[in-house]
């Protein structure tokens, strides 16, 4: 009987962590929510103050396992909490993935082209050098040349 106990707790406590980690993974449908948010604090605060809020690692535009960034039409990130080095380049033209895949380009291209929808790649999940598949939902800030993003690994959780 006891065996049998502890059986079910493990099993019970099992249910519970998935169910926690199921929480934990953000969805499609937020990605999209909170990159239309972001692009309406471009369009009702301004860019800087934009740019100052969605950088902000422990800000609003950080979620569950996802976060928001910002970049302009040539290219240019102007925020991203998890890698702000990605600011200092003059571009991120030039950054493939592994498959040899011009994400931001395709970012760009999107962004100009649609003015919205998601683009599929592969980018290490943070903390991780291997990559994984994902996909981002690029949104173009009405009226600018700028673009807000949202992404989400596809198959699991990032952290």
């Amino acid at each position: 009987m006891k065996k049998m106990n502890i059986v079910l707790a493990i099993l019970v406590s099992l249910c519970f962590s998935m169910n926690a980690w199921a929480v934990q993974s953000a969805t499609k449908e937020e990605c999209v929510i909170k990159s239309h948010e972001a692009a309406a604090l471009i369009t009702s605060k301004g860019l800087a103050a934009a740019i100052s809020e969605i950088s902000d690692p422990k800000g609003n535009f950080v979620w569950k396992d996802t976060y928001v960034f910002l970049m302009n039409l040539d290219g240019k990130m102007l925020a991203h909490p998890m890698q702000p080095e990605l600011t200092q380049l003059p571009h991120c033209l030039l950054i493939t993935d592994p498959t040899d895949k011009a994400i931001f380009v395709s970012f760009v291209n999107t962004a100009r082209s649609a003015g919205q929808g998601w683009v599929e790649y592969m980018w290490p999940k943070p903390g991780k050098k291997s990559p994984s598949k994902k996909i981002t939902y690029i949104y173009r800030v009405p009226g600018k040349d700028l673009f807000v993003a949202a992404g989400i690994y596809v198959g699991g959780m990032m952290y």
